[in-house]
């Protein structure tokens, strides 16, 4: 293991410190905690802006991640013409004038406009990743992109939490505008950090653009575009299980209150800073292997749901999804950092955010007709389907890949 470290640590052009990578996990931790802890409050927030019965929160929910996936390729290629902190700290003060027009504004079509601005202008996952992937390879750089899903995990399961602790105060509306000082506050932590090369190469040396795309097509395009395939695949398993998790648990165990539903609802973040390491020791040198295993259990915790009648099988099944989360999390990033090598990581990590937030939007549409028609147990019970599905079909690329 530590030989493979020093070979893939050696190759990178401008190697960075441990905690410089902390650093940049840390500054996309605090500026998630707007984008993902408000938008569940979009019910309190759109009354006081017109919209009496919150009808358009559902659309207004997936803006950003629409506007988002929209403008992410665009940024990853300008990140490699004109520099990946450059365009890391544009998006970090992107999200910090967005947030403030969000928390000023006095009407809904103010308000839309700021999250359209927010996913436009946007892209801090993307550009921490590209920006992480220009001065680090091999399995310091999947444990780098495995530190980025710790902090989203953490940032989910935190930022929920301390906008309702500040709800008293501060209503969610104008917490836009107050926390949009933490990307601010990101920026600054940023602006110290060094600029990686405009150009990533394998081999020391200054590289020209030509040679870099040669370097990208003798890269195995089959390993990109199967890290396409199972990011949007495993984002749709997994995300069309969350918008009516609690209210199938309000129906199956009724009297146990919103606060049972949340817990639930989390338990499977809280799994992934806890079990990151170790399933990165495992999995980082087969990652086709752990991501096979993270759908199949997936798949078994997702279907257990239509069955679970009691506090105890929804804390076990919500446990093993937890597992199969961080499994497939932990090897999506060993397959980004392999697919990674010799191409431009700006153009790459956008392209790989489109399919990521593209598997959100189509999760969030088929989660919504599913529960109209059959009710909350269809959506994670499609989830289950598709992961169990991708888990067969992908059976014979694991055995070629461990040829």
């Amino acid at each position: 293991m530590t030989a493979v470290l020093e070979r893939t640590t050696s190759r990178a052009p401008a190697s960075l410190r441990t905690r410089q990578i902390h650093a940049v996990a840390a500054c996309y931790f605090v500026a998630s905690f707007a984008a993902l802890g408000l938008p569940p409050y979009l019910t309190e927030i759109l009354p006081s802006l017109g919209d009496r019965e919150a009808r358009w929160a559902g659309l207004l929910y997936i803006v950003p991640t629409v506007f988002g996936a929209v403008g992410a390729p665009l940024w990853g290629r300008l990140a490699d013409r004109y520099g990946r902190k450059r365009l890391l700290l544009r998006a970090q003060l992107g999200l910090a004038v967005s947030f403030l027009i969000a928390g000023c504004a006095d009407s809904l079509a103010g308000f839309a406009a700021a999250l359209v601005l927010q996913g436009v202008l946007g892209g801090t996952f993307a550009a921490s990743n590209g920006y992480l992937a220009a001065a680090l390879d091999g399995q310091r750089l999947s444990w780098a992109l495995t530190l980025m899903q710790g902090a989203a995990r953490l940032a989910l399961v935190a930022a929920p939490v301390l906008v309702g602790s500040l709800s008293p105060w501060i209503s969610p509306h104008r917490q836009y505008a107050l926390l949009a000082v933490l990307p601010l506050a990101a920026a600054l932590m940023l602006a110290a950090l060094p600029e990686p090369p405009r150009a990533q190469a394998p081999d020391a040396g200054p590289e020209s653009a030509d040679t870099t795309e040669e370097l990208a097509a003798s890269s195995p395009r089959r390993a990109l575009r199967t890290l396409y395939t199972l990011e949007f695949v495993f984002v749709f398993a997994t995300v069309v299980s969350y918008p009516y998790m609690i209210t199938l648990v309000e129906d199956r165990l009724p009297g146990l209150g919103g606060a049972v539903g949340g817990v639930l609802f989390a338990l499977p973040h809280v799994c992934y800073p806890l079990l990151a390491k170790p399933v990165h020791t495992a999995v980082a040198s087969r990652p086709v292997l752990g991501a096979v295993t993270g759908f199949a259990l997936v798949a078994v915790a997702l279907a257990g749901h239509w069955g679970a009648g009691s506090l105890a099988s929804f804390v076990v099944l919500r446990l093993l999804l937890g597992a199969g989360m961080t499994l497939g999390l932990v090897s999506l990033s060993a397959l980004a950092a392999d697919a990674c090598r010799g191409r431009r990581p700006g153009r790459m990590f956008g392209s790989l955010e489109f399919i990521s937030k593209a598997g959100a939007v189509v999760a969030g549409a088929v989660a919504a007709l599913s529960n109209d028609v059959w009710g909350p147990a269809a959506p994670i019970v499609a989830g289950s389907a598709v992961a169990a599905l991708t888990a067969l079909v992908s059976t014979p690329l694991l055995l070629r890949w461990s040829r």
